[in-house]
């Protein structure tokens, strides 16, 4: 996922792959406790893409409020 397929959707669909993604983030926390986590990789990927997407939603509400 990239900021500029980011950039091209609404801030509703936005608010939808920000919950997805702290669900799979959520998801993957609980595995790595019970030992079942083979990919650590997927932790930071998860995490950063939340970022990534709030980022893109504070730019969207910053350019609306002007």
């Amino acid at each position: 996922m990239n900021a500029n397929e980011l950039r091209d959707k609404t801030p509703d669909q936005l608010r939808e792959e920000l919950a997805n993604l702290k669900k799979e983030s959520f998801n993957l926390r609980f595995q790595q406790a019970t030992g079942q986590l083979e990919n650590t990789a997927g932790i930071k990927a998860a995490r950063r893409n939340a970022a990534r997407v709030k980022t893109i939603l504070n730019e969207k509400a910053r350019a609306a409020a002007e």
